[in-house]
């Protein structure tokens, strides 16, 4: 198993890394589009779709993704009269993760399935459009971004095994604890200290209490999409969301946390950071 995971993970940063730098945003919109086609498959199936439905969705979300990345971008960044739109289509996505999920969470609850289609759109559509939205500014910011959501995984991880005491949350993922969470929070401070330089030129430079609680609320708003995709696949009664990336699982698996921070790094950017997307 570790080494089917390890080999796929080789090839997804190969592929990754090949698109980053080879593909214009135009380019780039589509394969988001493909990639969040197979995760809106997935959340089909979480929700209780039959396999033709979620196969009809999985098509259905690609067209999405795709139309509204060729509608929002051109090849300096954001189109200005697309800006209100993703603007508010994040705005939502922020509401949805730091109010609705907290609360269905300590409830346990599962809302009927329409409402579970239409939180698939937030769930995926602002995320996708923040990840091309990102590679308009450039590779560098997209990859340093992203990589809080990867720093803050692996730190609650080793954290959590080291020192974990107390669950966070185990009804839905016994493995999580307090002590986990706090090393997450502690090793993204430290990573974000790091890359602020590289991030931000003299003028759009944020102030440090500012930049320390936007990275806590990255850290917080990653562990919440983590939760979140946990309890879909508990009540579903899934381990994974498929099997499509061997030893991995399926996409929502790799992104869960990714769907629930990109949003606020894409508010962000439109709306605190002049010009930084184009």
């Amino acid at each position: 198993m570790l080494k089917q995971r390890v080999l796929t993970a080789i090839v997804l940063l190969a592929g990754l890394s090949a698109a980053l730098w080879g593909m214009d945003l135009a380019a780039w919109g589509w394969l988001v589009a493909a990639i969040l086609g197979f995760a809106g498959w997935e959340w089909a199936r979480l929700i209780g779709f039959a396999p033709l439905g979620a196969r009809v969705a999985g098509v259905l979300t690609f067209a999405v993704v795709g139309f509204c990345a060729q509608r929002s971008f051109d090849a300096q960044g954001v189109v200005a009269d697309a800006a209100p739109a993703l603007s508010a289509l994040h705005a939502l996505a922020i509401l949805f993760w730091l109010l609705v999920v907290p609360f269905w969470m300590s409830r346990g609850a599962r809302p009927a399935q329409p409402w579970l289609v239409l939180t698939g759109v937030l769930v995926l559509l602002p995320p996708a459009l923040a990840l091309i939205q990102l590679r308009a500014i450039g590779v560098l910011p997209l990859l340093l971004l992203m990589a809080v959501v990867w720093i803050a995984d692996i730190a609650a991880y080793f954290t959590g095994k080291a020192f974990g005491r107390h669950k966070l949350a185990p009804s839905i993922s016994p493995g999580k604890t307090w002590e986990g969470a706090a090393g997450a929070v502690v090793a993204v401070q430290l990573y974000g200290l790091a890359i602020k330089p590289a991030l931000f030129d003299t003028a759009q430079m944020p102030s440090a209490p500012f930049w320390a609680g936007m990275l806590l609320l990255l850290t917080a708003v990653s562990i919440v999409g983590d939760l979140f995709e946990s309890m879909m696949k508990r009540q579903a009664g899934m381990k994974d969301s498929s099997q499509l990336l061997p030893g991995h699982g399926g996409v929502l698996d790799r992104v869960d946390s990714l769907t629930a921070t990109l949003p606020l790094i894409g508010f962000y950017l439109l709306n605190l950071i002049p010009g930084a997307s184009n």
